[in-house]
C-alpha cells in the first residue's frame, strides 16, 4: 500500500457516490469506497485501479445498521487505513407517504441519513482533528428547506444533514478539519426514478445536473473549505418559491392531486 492519504466514499457503487470516487482518484487520493451492493462495489473497484493509479478497497457493508459507523471506523484502524476525506453520500429515497412506508425502510433511512453520518464524522472527525487535517462532505438536498408530502422523512434527514454540517462546520474549522454540506437538487441518476424525457428536458433548462459534473463542482468547493453549495440558479428560484407558499396551499395541491 502507498503512502498517499485515502478518501471513504459512502454510496461508491453508482451515481454520484461513483463520481465522487473518479474524482477523488483524478486528484491522487487511495480509495476506500463502501456499497451495500457486493458485486457492483467490487465491479467499480476494479475500474478504478484500472483508469487511475491509486490504491482502492471495495467493501461491501450495510451502513443502514446501527452500529455500522464503528464497525467501518475499526475497520480502517486495524487495516492501517488513514482517512483524510470522508465523503457521506450513501441514501435511499422514496416517493411515499411516512405512514404508507414500511417500518423498515422509515428505520433504514433513519440509520443511513442521521445516525450512521453523524457517527462517522464523530470517529473520524477526531482522528482528523488530531492530525490537523481533514475534509468531509455530506450530501443534503434542496428537500433539506422544503417540508412537503411524501418526503417527509426524506426532506427532515437531509434537514439533519444541513443543520449538523453547519454546526460542525464551525467546531472544526480551526482544528484543520473542513465541513462542506452540498444541496443538490434533481440530479440524473436512477435514485428518483425519472422518465427519460423529463431528465432530458431537466437537463437543457438546468434544472437536473449530471452525477459527473455535480462531483466536480462539489469537490472543488470542499477544498476551498466551503460550508454549504446548493449548486443550480434554478433550485434558488425554486427554494424561494416554495417558502412563499402557505402551508394551506400545500394542502389544496394534495387534495387536488396537483403533486
Amino acid at each position: 500500500m502507498n503512502n498517499k492519504p485515502f478518501a471513504l466514499i459512502t454510496g461508491a457503487s453508482s451515481g454520484i457516490g461513483y463520481q465522487y470516487a473518479r474524482v477523488m482518484a483524478g486528484r491522487g487520493y487511495n480509495l476506500l469506497i463502501v456499497s451495500n451492493e457486493a458485486d457492483a462495489i467490487v465491479e467499480k473497484g476494479e475500474i478504478l485501479k484500472r483508469d487511475f493509479v491509486v490504491e482502492v478497497v471495495a467493501l461491501m457493508r450495510d451502513l443502514g445498521q446501527q452500529d455500522s459507523a464503528k464497525e467501518l471506523h475499526e475497520y480502517c484502524v486495524n487495516n492501517d487505513i488513514e482517512v483524510e476525506v470522508l465523503i457521506n453520500n450513501a441514501g435511499v429515497y422514496h416517493d411515499r407517504d411516512f405512514i404508507n412506508d414500511s417500518e423498515e425502510f422509515n428505520m433504514l433511512i433513519l440509520n443511513l441519513h442521521v445516525t450512521t453520518p453523524a457517527m462517522l464524522i464523530y470517529y473520524f472527525g477526531n482522528d482528523m482533528a488530531a492530525r490537523h487535517k481533514g475534509y468531509i462532505l455530506n450530501m443534503s438536498s434542496v428537500t433539506s428547506d422544503i417540508a412537503v408530502q411524501r418526503l417527509a422523512t426524506y426532506g427532515a434527514t437531509k434537514a439533519f444533514l444541513k443543520n449538523f454540517s453547519r454546526s460542525t462546520h464551525i467546531e472544526l474549522y480551526h482544528k484543520g478539519v473542513y465541513v462542506t454540506c452540498v444541496r443538490p437538487g434533481a440530479v440524473a441518476t436512477t435514485l428518483y426514478n425519472l422518465k427519460p424525457s423529463a431528465v432530458k428536458a431537466g437537463l437543457l433548462i438546468g434544472y437536473i445536473t449530471t452525477p459527473e459534473r455535480l462531483a466536480q463542482r462539489v469537490v472543488s468547493a470542499m477544498f476551498r473549505k466551503r460550508a454549504q453549495i446548493t449548486p443550480g440558479f434554478l433550485n434558488h428560484v425554486l427554494l424561494l418559491l416554495i417558502a412563499l407558499l402557505p402551508t394551506s396551499m400545500l394542502r389544496l395541491v394534495r387534495r387536488w392531486h396537483i403533486f
